[in-house]
């Protein structure tokens, strides 16, 4: 991959779902624009389901183990807040006698901002998971000027998921960059449900499915064709 030192925005990884793939997509993303020359850094505003950033369940500790200019490097930089339950962080931090302050979020994007480029920012769950008060993940999205690419699943229930998730973000004025079908379920998808899934989400949204990521048997090396959506996106 070429070296680029073009400007990009914050970058918002979202979900259609918990357990879609975000972290494997970001983790791609990380590795994309430090091979095309950029100086990306991963941030997870909130962590749930693991005790610290260094937990075997860590997002952040995935991504730092399998990103060679992380090595040695701590992924606690890359997390602002982290709650035990696996839950959506309005009551995982609840659990905890906690309260997510927003502005800190607004605040530790706009540092790493000043410092690398792209941001690549990992939700929590979907984008209508509760983050504190009537607050949503898609506000958080807002909050610091996010461009989100889309994480959803490959196979059957994807077209609904994926165009609620498009029309949630549509409706608080956010437009979606792209969406990155991620196929690693028990049994591999189709080639037929796949090109269906990918008429109708485009058809229907106008957003354009940039490509199916398969299964990474090792994520420090993944193939290069687990890059083509990226580099439809980005080129």
């Amino acid at each position: 991959m070429e070296s680029s030192n073009k400007e990009i925005q914050n970058l918002f990884v979202v979900g259609t779902d918990t357990g879609v793939g975000k972290t494997v997509l970001a983790l791609l993303l990380m590795q994309f624009f430090f091979a095309k020359g950029y100086n990306p850094f991963y941030l997870k505003p909130v962590q749930t389901g693991c005790k610290d950033a260094n937990d075997a369940d860590s997002d952040a500790k995935f991504i730092y183990s399998n990103v060679r200019p992380l090595t040695g490097k701590q992924p606690a930089e890359s997390v602002i807040y982290c709650f035990k339950n696996p839950k959506a962080p309005l009551y995982a931090a609840s659990d905890e006698g906690e309260s997510i302050d927003l502005s800190k979020i607004e605040r530790v994007v706009s540092q790493k901002a000043e410092a690398h480029s792209p941001v690549i920012i990992e939700g929590a769950g979907g984008v209508l998971v509760p983050v504190v008060g009537m607050k949503l993940m898609a506000d958080i999205i807002s909050l610091v000027n996010g461009t989100p690419v889309i994480a959803a699943r490959a196979g059957l229930g994807t077209i609904n998921h994926t165009l609620l998730t498009v029309e949630a973000l549509e409706k608080r004025g956010i437009k979606p960059l792209g969406i990155v079908f991620i196929d690693t379920g028990e049994k591999e998808t189709s080639a037929e449900m796949i090109r269906e899934n990918r008429c109708a989400i485009e058809e229907i949204s106008g957003i354009s499915v940039a490509g199916v990521i398969g299964r990474i048997h090792n994520f420090s090396r993944p193939p290069y064709d687990c890059y083509k959506p990226l580099i439809k996106m980005f080129g």
